[in-house]
């Protein structure tokens, strides 16, 4: 079963965790990472795209001339799609680009990217996230003792005002509770911190399949 160092804020070693083999031990699974990252993605597009089509343009209610007789092509409204100021035809309209991804898909990718970090040498696990004073300085002193360098995610159980006010002028540090850390967010960050309580949570919401 795979084992990480407990710290703690000031970068010393409490304790040895015992991490779940199937929830960090795992061989990251490609494709459910694909798929949930590509759903994640499109769920992200807001869809609100729009263009207006023959009938919604205004104008061209008359027909610009009589059928036949006059040699030119037959006409029937200046709002026609071949018109300069007419319709666009097939063109985006409003829409949801969601997809559809089963539940096991979703755990599965969520232990493959765990176990990613934990395979990686990336996953780092502290017994706590709590600051008294809402100072940057102090947050930063934090990462420079857990040897923590680039893109950072931190996903806890509940963070309070302080620490998030610490951390926000940090550009590349981010915060996901654990009920909606997302796969895409993981994948997204070099480093993946965990309090205690939230690898607890974690075990137990996907320890069993």
């Amino acid at each position: 079963m795979p084992k990480v160092d407990l710290m703690n804020q000031a970068g010393s070693r409490v304790a040895e965790l015992t991490l779940s083999d199937y929830v960090f031990g795992i061989e990251p699974h490609q494709q459910a990472l694909y798929e949930v990252v590509n759903a994640q993605r499109a769920a992200m597009r807001q869809g609100t795209h729009d263009v207006k089509n023959r009938g919604e343009v205004s104008g061209g209610g008359r027909k610009p001339w009589r059928q036949k007789g006059t040699g030119r092509a037959r006409q029937g409204s200046i709002r026609s799609a071949q018109w300069r100021g007419g319709g666009i035809v097939f063109g985006p309209t409003p829409r949801s680009y969601g997809v559809k991804i089963n539940k096991k898909v979703r755990q599965l990718a969520l232990r493959s990217a765990f176990s990613h970090h934990m395979k990686e040498g990336k996953l780092v696990v502290i017994d706590q996230l709590q600051f008294e004073e809402a100072k940057t300085k102090h947050f930063a002193n934090m990462l420079k003792e857990l040897q923590i360098e680039g893109k950072t995610l931190f996903v806890v159980k509940t963070f309070d005002d302080a620490t998030i006010r610490a951390a926000r002028n940090i550009p590349y540090v981010s915060f996901a509770l654990v009920g909606h850390v997302s796969v895409y967010d993981m994948l997204n960050c070099r480093n993946l911190v965990l309090t205690k309580d939230a690898v607890e949570s974690i075990e137990e919401a996907l320890g069993n399949d």
